[in-house]
């Protein structure tokens, strides 16, 4: 079976078919660095580093782009709110993505170029859409994109120019509702850079254009995000690539599906979001992925504590199960299949992680150790790494005195030290090798 993947722009699974043989080009949309990273950004990195391993575990060679935006309004805004110098506040919230996404063991990206780097280069698009009669200038305000130049604006929203209304009024007198910012004129306190149009600022949708083909040219083979930037931004995307190369842009879109708390998107601005350092406070970067990838990554996740509790008691079920298990040497093939089947339907890591359940349950099969270690190239969950505990004096001295109790064959006295332990978050798991401690929530 090869590998299927669905295509937003078709809507529908298509079996993929790289440009180059066994060689992939992907651009993935990455943050916006005006704030810290919440359980959304989590699950949209996760979603495509597991796209990602899965093409390298299948013997691609894979060239993985994702920038960071950080010149764009939100930003502009949150420092105007904080009274924060822009670069400071941009290198502070980067530094917190980065290390949060590091301890979700997201993969770097092979480039991850910052807008700010790219601004010559989204100039010379802006003057190609110009020549070619795309673009016009607003007095005081900027120069923008004509989307009723473009044929077939709105194919990848599958929605008709008419019925599409922008997120944003960004100025009046635009020549059509649907019309975005390639240029912004900055304010005197703004951030600005030189342009043929006066000086300000790129727009957001021409960002992704200049970097994506300046580091990987184009067609791409895939381009993903968060299924909130089909419209506009993917759209805008499309419509100014297109233009300006005259081909194609990208042969498959992949968009990730939202995590909704209460069935409402979770988001910064409706203050619904949780933090992935809030939640590494309780969770591991081990079982936050868990939680994300028990869902398939199309489709949406309903949070709450209760269900990310669920998938913590499942994962450390499965890892003190693999810790017990002894190394055969051997892989098995047929589980193996199992589990490719399940990716290659469209990456269905819920499927795929319960061929993982069958195989560790499985009294018969011998081929297990190496078998796991295979899968968990892609779901990279540190299946077979024993976890650091760092355990503090208090805990350590009940657990040398219920040591000492179990040496006396006092095993009602060691028991109640048990309980002791467990009621101050640490669970204590008898083996040959000795007693292993391990953290609890």
């Amino acid at each position: 079976m090869t590998l299927k993947v669905y295509n937003t722009l078709t809507r529908k699974k298509e079996v993929f078919k790289p440009i180059k043989d066994k060689e992939v080009k992907i651009y993935v949309c990455g943050p916006t660095v005006n704030d810290a990273p919440h359980l959304g950004h989590a699950r949209q990195q996760i979603s495509f580093d597991i796209l990602r391993r899965y093409l390298e575990y299948s013997g691609y060679k894979v060239k993985f782009v994702s920038n960071i935006t950080d010149i764009e309004d939100k930003i502009i805004n949150k420092a105007k709110e904080l009274r924060e110098n822009i670069e400071k506040l941009t290198e502070r919230n980067l530094k917190a993505h980065l290390e949060d996404y590091e301890k979700i063991n997201v993969k770097k990206p092979d480039v991850q170029p910052r807008a700010t780097q790219y601004i010559k280069q989204m100039v010379s698009l802006i003057k190609k859409l110009e020549q070619k009669g795309y673009t016009y200038m607003i007095e005081g305000d900027g120069v923008y994109y004509d989307v009723s130049k473009f044929k077939n604006y709105g194919r990848l929203s599958h929605q008709n120019i008419k019925d599409l209304r922008r997120i944003r009024v960004e100025a009046k007198g635009k020549r059509n509702e649907q019309d975005f910012v390639l240029w912004k004129f900055s304010k005197p306190e703004e951030p600005r850079w030189d342009s043929p149009w006066g000086k300000g600022r790129p727009g957001w949708h021409i960002e992704c254009s200049a970097m994506s083909e300046a580091i990987l040219g184009l067609p791409l083979d895939i381009h993903g995000g968060g299924q909130d930037l089909i419209f506009p931004h993917h759209e805008d995307e499309i419509a100014q690539s297109e233009v300006v190369f005259g081909k194609k842009f990208v042969n498959y879109w992949m968009h990730n599906g939202m995590i909704n708390v209460d069935k409402i998107k979770m988001s910064k601005s409706l203050g619904n979001s949780s933090t992935i350092k809030d939640l590494l406070k309780d969770y591991s970067g081990n079982i936050l992925r868990y939680f994300i990838i028990s869902i398939q990554y199309r489709q949406p996740i309903d949070f709450s504590k209760e269900k990310l509790n669920n998938a913590k008691n499942s994962y450390e079920r499965l890892k003190n199960i693999i810790l017990e298990l002894k190394d055969d040497g051997k892989i098995s093939e047929d589980y193996l299949k199992e589990f490719e089947d399940a990716m290659n339907d469209d990456l269905n890591t819920p499927r795929a992680i319960s061929v993982l359940w069958k195989l560790v349950r499985d009294k018969k099969e011998d081929g297990k150790l190496k078998t796991i270690k295979k899968m968990d190239e892609v779901f990279g969950l540190k299946l077979l790494e024993k976890e650091e505990v760092e355990i503090p004096a208090e805990i350590q001295k009940l657990i040398n005195k219920r040591e000492e109790f179990r040496r006396m064959k006092n095993f009602e006295k060691a028991d109640e030290i048990r309980k002791q332990i467990m009621k101050l978050g640490y669970q204590i798991d008898d083996a040959e090798e000795g007693a292993r401690v391990r953290k609890i929530c």
